[in-house]
């Protein structure tokens, strides 16, 4: 089986959102509010994915509002902010949504994580993952959180599942243009 192939059977996008959507650090402004950067191009895959028909999942212990705002505003139906238990909100979901968990890419990056990555059929995880969460994926993106990994790994889904919006061959992981 080609490495690549675990992306096609892809029907459930789950993403932890500190770590993952954006780059592990936070601006602490002087009023107490927290700054977060996202990457633009995760935000074009989540889009095409919910437009493509994807379910796709944010799941995070973090509670900004701004977060949610930019979530909501790509199509995200289901954002889910301030969760203490993922493993008790993924059951929840799972049951509520009748998924088949081997259809379910979560991609986390910490201890958090990793009782749902250990659930799902495509656990997946950034280049910047702890090493309890990059020992349990399937597949580490050469990305790091907030750089690109959510991407990474939606444009393989919809590439081989044919709901990428330009025709191309799935590239590397290394992001090398086949010759």
């Amino acid at each position: 089986m080609n490495a690549l192939e675990i992306f096609s059977t892809v029907q459930v996008f789950i993403f932890d959102v500190d770590g993952v959507m954006t780059n592990n650090e936070v601006i602490v402004l002087e009023n107490g509010h927290l700054l977060r950067r996202m990457n633009i191009r995760d935000g074009f895959a989540l889009k095409t994915a919910v437009q493509a028909g994807f379910q796709v999942v944010a799941l995070s212990g973090g509670t900004s509002s701004g977060v949610k705002q930019r979530l909501k505003g790509l199509g995200l139906a289901e954002v889910y902010l301030g969760v203490e238990d993922k493993l008790g909100k993924y059951l929840e979901l799972l049951e509520a949504h009748r998924w088949k968990e081997d259809t379910i890419l979560y991609m986390g990056d910490d201890l958090p994580d990793l009782e749902p990555m250990r659930r799902v059929g495509i656990p997946v995880c950034p280049a910047d993952a702890a090493p309890e969460i990059r020992e349990v994926a399937q597949y580490i993106s050469p990305y790091r959180g907030g750089e690109g990994c959510v991407r990474d790994v939606m444009e393989k889904a919809l590439i081989l599942q044919g709901k990428w919006p330009v025709r191309r061959p799935v590239l590397a992981s290394t992001g090398k243009k086949k010759k």
